[in-house]
């Protein structure tokens, strides 16, 4: 003869208001470190971006009749019309002529010291190559 199955209660047991929390609302528990949130000026997302990469400063003389240019190259990560930018505040603070040529700053006569000035401005690490 088979052997009857013992039934599983399934009424509902306790009443489901019960909080197995409920007992921690009065518990005093000890002060941990405090947490010191930064200021938003601390914050390196809210810093305008210093380090865009290492451009070099070069002196030509080459292919251009003994007048010596001063040209900016190895940019990354940088479109056209901020070179143009760049290239114009360049003109005007040397007050010389220039143009941005496959894809490099030319600005005319030897101004090394005075673009390497408005490139760390910019945040770009200048670095002179070449004579």
């Amino acid at each position: 003869m088979a052997k009857k199955k013992k039934r599983i209660e399934t009424g509902g047991g306790e009443s489901l208001t019960h909080n197995p929390f409920g007992s921690l609302d009065n518990l005093k528990l000890p002060e941990g470190p405090a947490v010191v949130t930064p200021k938003p000026s601390e914050s390196k997302r809210a810093q305008s971006n210093k380090n865009r990469g290492r451009v070099d400063i070069i002196r030509q003389t080459a292919h251009r009749g003994g007048k010596t240019v001063t040209v900016v190259s190895n940019f990354v990560g940088i479109g056209l019309p901020e070179k143009e930018a760049l290239a114009k505040k360049m003109q005007k603070t040397c007050g010389t002529g220039g143009t941005v040529k496959d894809g490099n700053i030319e600005i005319q006569g030897d101004q090394r010291e005075t673009i390497a000035s408005i490139l760390k401005d910019a945040g770009f690490r200048p670095v002179f190559a070449g004579g």
